[in-house]
């Protein structure tokens, strides 16, 4: 006869430290009953095309087109979404409060935070991010916290970001953009043997430690702008850090057996352009798929004509530059920045495919997952009905299908949705005032 695992049973480690078995079958059905509640926000800077009238394109615009009967039409520029028609929907009229009264370029650093303009702290620029809210209540259940992911990696600079990740202290948090070093982070099995594993982390843990202290002791004789650079450094420290004790936790328990044969680690921010974001896509939805993370953040492009990603649209034939294009006031423009937008619902719906191929015990990735896609600004800068589009989580009782709006509508009010939808009994966030009531989230 098996026994029943108690569903808080822990395993005991090496100098008292324990951790929480992940979900067996041993423990019982109500308790593998249960899937993991995830989130994932995609971004993409400069806005999205929304045609002017005088254009007569107005099937390209990226806001879809209500019907009577409360669902919607799909733009050209989001067609490749149709398919997923049941399990999305676009959410228009929200914004910052704060987004009017800043620098337009700063609209990537407050999208997940809100950002208030006052400073919460002396010293400090940011509040901390949805995603990082999140990952502070699922770190608990996964081998990472977070997964920061962005076209170019690092943080970039004050207003022309390269993360929309922002810590608990509002700093910016590194993100990464190798196909092949996030696959060695989170899949990489070629490990020699489980006591080198952990001395190896434990040298790497005490290595950062040890910067830390000096980092600290030097900080008294730094000016302001070195200081700012320090904090930068040891958010990334302590990013590394969080990353390296997460895994020692987690190092003796077998990952689940996946297939990778169709990743390809060798795109780069450099090639094709579909080809580097399907790939950091599949490596999200198979990160999901092994409960490895459950709060991911991913940066599609820069604000500004900042990175690499700034020249996509002309290696797609669009003959400019996509800050440029979003700038566009003429009619082929404005149909290519449209057509610019067409290609990102393209890698969206890949990925949407890939977290649809993926069964978690009750239901798909996709069900189990919400996905916020969408940008800082509307076009040209305009930060007042920010393009958004949410995604998945139906087993956290979202109700798709829907173009909802209500104009000056607050974003933080959504974030607060979400978090609820996700469990999180929060009782604010950021600007919040409230949940989004009357929407798609049946718990507002």
């Amino acid at each position: 006869m098996s026994r029943m695992i108690d569903r808080r049973a822990f395993l005991k480690g090496t100098g008292g430290m324990a951790l929480a078995l992940p979900v067996l079958d041993a423990m019982g059905a109500e308790v593998t009953a249960q899937s993991p509640k995830r989130f994932c926000a995609l971004y993409t800077a400069n806005g999205m095309a929304l045609p002017k009238e005088e254009h007569g394109i107005a099937e390209w615009h990226w806001f879809p087109t209500a019907t009577k009967n409360g669902e919607f039409v799909f733009s050209k520029s989001t067609e490749p979404l149709a398919p997923f028609r049941k399990q999305l929907s676009f959410m228009g009229g929200l914004h910052h409060p704060s987004g009017p009264k800043a620098d337009p370029h700063t609209c990537s650093d407050m999208w997940l935070t809100g950002a208030p303009l006052h400073n919460p702290k002396p010293g400090t620029y940011n509040t901390v991010g949805l995603d990082q809210m999140i990952a502070l209540h699922t770190k608990q259940y996964c081998r990472q916290p977070s997964l920061i992911l962005s076209i170019d990696a690092g943080t970039g600079f004050l207003s022309r970001t390269g993360t929309i990740s922002y810590s608990l202290e509002g700093r910016p948090i590194p993100a990464e953009n190798s196909p092949r070093r996030i696959f060695d982070r989170l899949f990489k099995a070629d490990r020699t043997s489980l006591k080198s594993e952990h001395e190896r982390l434990q040298r790497r843990i005490k290595l950062v430690d040890a910067v830390v202290e000096s980092a600290k002791s030097l900080d008294r004789e730094l000016g302001k702008s070195d200081r700012e650079r320090m904090d930068q450094y040891l958010t990334s420290l302590n990013e590394v850090e969080s990353r390296l004790i997460a895994s020692e936790k987690w190092i003796d328990i077998p990952l689940k057996k996946q297939d990778y044969s169709h990743l390809n680690l060798e795109a780069t921010n450099e090639g094709e352009p579909a080809e580097f974001y399907r790939t950091m896509f599949d490596l999200i939805a198979l990160a999901f798929d092994a409960d490895i993370t459950r709060s991911v953040a991913f940066m599609l492009n820069r604000e500004d004509g900042m990175g690499i990603s700034d020249t996509f649209p002309i290696k797609l034939g669009l003959g400019k530059t996509h800050h440029n294009l979003s700038h566009a006031t003429d009619k082929e423009g404005q149909l290519n920045f449209a057509k610019y937008d067409r290609f990102l619902a393209e890698q969206v719906a890949h990925f949407f495919t890939r977290m649809n191929s993926y069964q978690d015990r009750t239901g798909t990735v996709l069900d189990n997952t919400i996905v916020l896609f969408g940008s800082g600004a509307s076009t040209t800068h305009n930060p007042l009905n920010l393009p958004t589009m949410v995604a998945g989580g139906a087993n956290m009782g979202l109700k798709h299908g829907a173009y909802w709006r209500k104009d000056g509508s607050r974003m933080s009010n959504m974030y607060l949705s979400i978090l609820r939808s996700l469990g999180i009994e929060q009782e604010s966030f950021a600007d919040s005032t409230g949940t989004l009531t009357g929407s798609i989230f049946s718990k507002a």
